[in-house]
């Protein structure tokens, strides 16, 4: 695993170890990346399930202001750490569960989320997590969820939307925005 473009480019980075962890492919990660283009840079930036961090450290990498990474596994919080430090971009890892974080009272908006829940996630638990992914998102912001081919598209909250699907072998990714493109 290792960071694809922008100024960290070719670092490598370091996985906890085990199945706790599935990291995106170079290829999906280009092609992310691709879709998400100039709004990357100066981006607030939120790692959901951030395991090793590569989403979030892509971004940093990319140009992104800020990242907040959130990770509860122990092997993968210590791993997440250690690659943060060692890029040396920033980034504040926040060790706990998702759902907590999101919970807490905070007026701060993020551009674009990355949410790569464990695959064995419930299905209803996986709607709360993307509707209150969803209400962190600032006006023009994009929720990313990272999921098994075969798994169904999540479900969004009213005044969200489905813009993009794309799927990249076992991998399917989803773009999520505002229905309205105002703040809500």
């Amino acid at each position: 695993m290792r960071v694809i473009a922008g100024a960290a480019k070719g670092r490598r980075l370091r996985g906890p170890g085990g199945d706790a962890t599935r990291p995106l492919t170079d290829r999906a990660k280009e092609a992310l990346f691709s879709s998400l283009g100039a709004s990357v840079a100066g981006a607030v930036v939120l790692d959901l399930y951030a395991g090793s961090g590569q989403l979030g450290i892509e971004a940093l990498s990319r140009g992104a202001g800020e990242c907040t990474f959130v990770e509860r596994d122990r092997r993968a919080v210590a791993a997440l750490r250690a690659n943060v430090g060692a890029v040396g971009l920033g980034g504040h890892v926040e060790a706990g569960d998702v759902e907590r974080f999101l919970a807490r009272e905070s007026g701060e908006r993020a551009d674009i989320v990355f949410l790569d829940p464990p695959y064995a996630i419930d299905e209803t638990e996986l709607a709360g997590v993307v509707a209150a992914a969803a209400g962190r998102l600032s006006g023009d912001g994009v929720l990313v969820v990272h999921r098994r081919h075969d798994h169904n598209p999540p479900d969004v909250p009213a005044g969200f939307t489905i813009v993009d699907r794309r799927r990249y072998g076992d991998t399917v990714l989803w773009w999520i925005r505002r229905s309205s493109g105002g703040e809500t």
